[in-house]
């Protein structure tokens, strides 16, 4: 039925043609590039507009023959003039890959057609140095320019899909940056063929780099847009963007990523057969195929150069901030009665890593009771990186009357582009602080600073003139043995008290001595809201709980201040106290770990259960030797 189907369809079409006509001057032409780079893989296609045998290929001298002959044969048929015409196709396709420079000469291609042998014409090849433009290798390019193994990975006998057609590479906004400096790095396949089904293989280590994705992938559909290299037009998927920040000075390098695809190359569907039925319904017109062609690719290997921070010129108040910064404080009152507490606000902005910013500390007066700052980031990004605010807003308790100065704070950066540190200064506040209700100053001491101190209340208090009370002059109680027993007894508690009570008074105004005693407790109260956060599996949570704790511990049994953490400035301060080297790079990777261990590949369960574990023992070590 289906063939009685095909001869009255066909006969509706070609009754009416009165020709059956076939181009009679067979021909087999060439199409290759006149002109390609070292290392370029291309093409070369012989073309005969007739069918025949005995193809014989020219010697291809100068150049590796990745592949091939690819054959393919496709016919079709046209109906001008009250006629048919028959037009035939057969390609010979050769995958060549240039190695060495110079001028070539291939030479002619034969075939026989009809019994009579037709050669395509001779032509030269010329292959030139590759100044790094060319799309299908060198950096960026497909086979990883400098990655062997990324040239390896994406090799393939299928000329149809080629590294000009298909390609991944890496686009750094920089490659020379300074120590905590942000760097951008975007991943993009180019490609000139249709694909589908992308997936990440293996992404890159970032060792020595603190890394945040910034892709923009709208809930996964990819980015797509156009880009011209070398005159030829690709379209451009950006598979991700990364912010790096360098957290150590070398040359240091990122593997190449790794994608696979699957490119879908059209074909045409051809049948040798004398039948005219197939072929009029195997015309490409009618008849057309995709054919999947699996694909592995590479970006290159990056090396980025990362500078020192200078020395000459950095500040004090200096604590690692790298970017463009602005600096405010805000407090809510400046007049308020003891015990009555008030709000102070540090506030920077700007383009850089706000999440890693250490913040200003306020340098407060004695008897003036300052809770742990609440601290609130807000992040963002643009084409340059990350840029945000980031707030701390102190709890501040005033305990006794009087007026008050609260000294201008510093926050200095490092600003990669103008090369030059730079020193931001906040507002000076005076307070007035009144006598609160419940407040009692008589008989207090006030201590400005260590060397100054200044009795208040009243130190000599008047005689009592009232008729005492006295006792028969031959009492037996007076003067008795028992009577100096508990005179002598009573004197040396006085003396005890005494005493205790001035250690006390003296641990009470010795911040740095109460710090240093409660530094073991209070690390491990906050080791123990991080297991809660553990076992709730809540990552954000934990991980600020934790570095809360090592950052904290460190600054209170080590007496550094807040405002002065750092990695350099902890490692020289265990050295100072004759802390083991050991100790002191494992309490150092310890908090690497805890800046980084979110980015880190691997089971967040098994992250955060590693990074607790280590908390515990570099503290518990840390207690015994300081």
């Amino acid at each position: 039925m289906k063939k009685i189907f095909r001869l009255l369809l066909f006969m509706v079409c070609v009754a009416p043609m009165v020709a059956w006509a076939q181009d009679d001057d067979p021909r087999l032409t060439v199409n290759a590039k006149k002109q390609v780079v070292v290392g370029e893989r291309f093409q070369v296609v012989f073309e005969a507009n007739a069918e025949g045998r005995n193809f014989s290929a020219p010697s291809f001298e100068g150049f590796n023959v990745v592949g091939g002959p690819f054959t393919s044969s496709s016919s079709s048929i046209s109906m001008t003039g009250g006629g048919v015409t028959r037009t035939v196709r057969n390609t010979y396709t050769y995958a060549l890959q240039a190695y060495q420079e110079g001028t070539f000469h291939v030479g002619s291609a034969s075939l026989t057609v009809r019994g009579e042998k037709i050669t395509s014409e001779p032509f030269d090849i010329k292959v030139v140095p590759d100044d790094g433009s060319y799309a299908g290798g060198g950096s960026g390019a497909y086979s990883g320019g400098n990655s062997g193994q990324g040239q390896a990975q994406q090799s393939t006998n299928d000329p149809e899909v080629s590294g000009k057609d298909l390609f991944l590479k890496v686009i750094p906004s920089k490659k020379s940056v300074y120590v905590g400096e942000q760097l951008v790095l975007t991943y993009k396949l180019y490609t000139r063929v249709p694909v589908s089904s992308l997936s990440v293989e293996k992404m890159p280590s970032y060792a020595g780099f603190w890394t945040k994705d910034i892709s923009d992938n709208n809930g996964g559909a990819l980015r797509q847009t156009s880009e011209y290299i070398n005159g030829v037009e690709y379209t451009v998927a950006e598979i991700q963007k990364m912010v790096i920040v360098p957290q150590r000075s070398g040359s240091l390098t990122l593997d190449p990523m790794t994608i696979e695809c699957i490119a879908q190359i059209r074909t045409e569907t051809s049948r040798r057969s004398n039948d005219p039925f197939d072929i009029f319904f195997n015309d490409p017109f009618f008849n057309r195929n995709i054919k999947n062609v699996n694909k592995q690719l590479s970006s290159s290997t990056l090396t980025i150069d990362v500078k020192n921070l200078p020395v000459a010129d950095k500040p004090d108040s200096f604590a690692g901030a790298v970017g463009n910064y602005t600096f405010k404080s805000e407090i809510d009152k400046t007049e308020l009665s003891t015990n009555e507490a008030f709000t102070l606000t540090y506030t920077v902005s700007g383009q850089g890593n706000v999440e890693l910013l250490q913040m200003p500390s306020p340098v407060l007066p004695p008897d003036f009771e300052a809770y742990d700052p609440k601290i609130t980031t807000s992040v963002d990004h643009n084409a340059h990186g990350l840029n945000g605010t980031k707030k701390a807003e102190y709890l501040v308790i005033p305990r006794r009357a009087g007026n008050f100065k609260i000294p201008a704070a510093e926050f200095s950066f490092f600003d990669p582009a103008t090369d030059s540190y730079k020193t931001l200064t906040s507002d000076a506040y005076s307070l007035d602080i009144r006598k609160g209700k419940d407040s009692d100053q008589g008989g207090g001491i006030y201590a400005s600073n260590q060397e100054d101190i200044k009795y208040l209340g009243s130190d000599i208090r008047h005689i009592k003139r009232d008729n005492a009370k006295l006792r028969p002059a031959h009492s037996t109680f007076f003067g008795s043995a028992a009577y100096y027993v508990i005179l002598l007894g009573l004197l040396l508690l006085f003396v005890v008290l005494l005493l205790v009570l001035k250690k006390r008074q003296q641990l009470s105004q010795d911040t740095a001595a109460n710090r240093n005693r409660k530094a073991d407790k209070v690390a491990r109260g906050r080791l123990k809201s991080a297991l809660q956060y553990l076992k709730a599996k809540d990552q954000e949570k934990f991980y600020v709980e934790m570095s809360q704790a090592l950052w904290g511990y460190i600054a209170d049994k080590t007496g550094i201040e807040r405002s002065k953490l750092s990695m350099d400035t902890v490692s020289e301060t265990m050295h100072a106290k004759n802390v083991p080297d050991d100790l002191t790079q494992q309490f150092v990777d310890t908090l690497n770990s805890c800046e980084f261990a979110r980015f880190a590949p691997g089971s967040a369960e098994e992250k955060m259960d590693e990074l607790y574990q280590k908390g515990i023992d570099v503290i518990s070590r840390a207690e015994k030797v300081l």
